[in-house]
């Protein structure tokens, strides 16, 4: 009974932080497009933030074990 809660539990907290985190960074690419005037910089910025993105988060899931 103990392991079913604590699944649960760190479910929960999952989801959460999940929630927390793709908050936060829609919100850093919200401020970020009004910093960058150009389009050709916007495109290099989202192609970096993408390979960026296409590195870490499988990273960040592996060290989490999610």
């Amino acid at each position: 009974m103990a392991a079913f809660l604590a699944e649960l539990l760190f479910d929960l907290v999952r989801a959460i932080v999940g929630s927390w985190l793709r908050e936060t960074a829609f919100a850093i690419g919200a401020w970020l497009e009004t910093k960058i005037h150009g389009r050709a910089a916007r495109i290099v910025l989202g192609l970096l933030l993408g390979a960026a993105a296409f590195f870490l988060i499988p990273a960040i899931t592996g060290l989490l074990g999610l």
